[in-house]
């Protein structure tokens, strides 16, 4: 995989509901309208690793937030999703942001293993927060 993480913009809107749809359930998958909208509003960016998946963050004052973050299922397990979380920190940092602010679903342990490696911690919980009914556990990184 390439080291080079490129900005998302209005233009990969196509592209980002594509992968979004191979990485969740249709009731989770969001559509192109969805990312060309989020991608226009101030305090914005997304970032893809070539064509293996991408990240969505928003910053506002000194918080970021990553709004979805995901890997297409044949580009997993290899450093993708690790990349685009330490380019989304740098960028969410270089911004102001001295916090990123996650939720991540209780059934998704492979994704709870990268958040914990990279320092995240739990702060709160969100009841039947996804479409399956698990719970979304809040993760906060200082960063």
């Amino acid at each position: 995989m390439s080291s080079v993480l490129l900005r998302a913009t209005t233009a990969h809107a196509a592209w980002l509901e594509q992968i979004h749809a191979l990485a969740f359930s249709a009731d989770d998958a969001w559509d192109a309208e969805v990312f060309a909208t989020q991608l226009d509003l101030p305090g914005m960016f997304g970032l893809i690793a070539e064509d293996q998946g991408f990240v969505l963050t928003r910053v506002a004052a000194d918080e970021a937030e990553i709004l979805t973050i995901c890997v297409a299922p044949a580009a997993r397990r290899q450093g993708a999703a690790r990349k685009l979380l330490a380019g989304a920190e740098k960028i969410a940092s270089a911004w102001g942001a001295t916090s990123m602010f996650l939720e991540v679903s209780t059934y998704n342990y492979a994704a709870f293993d990268l958040y914990k490696n990279a320092g995240y911690e739990r702060v709160g919980l969100r009841k039947r927060y996804y479409s399956d009914g698990s719970d979304g556990v809040i993760l906060r990184k200082i960063i």
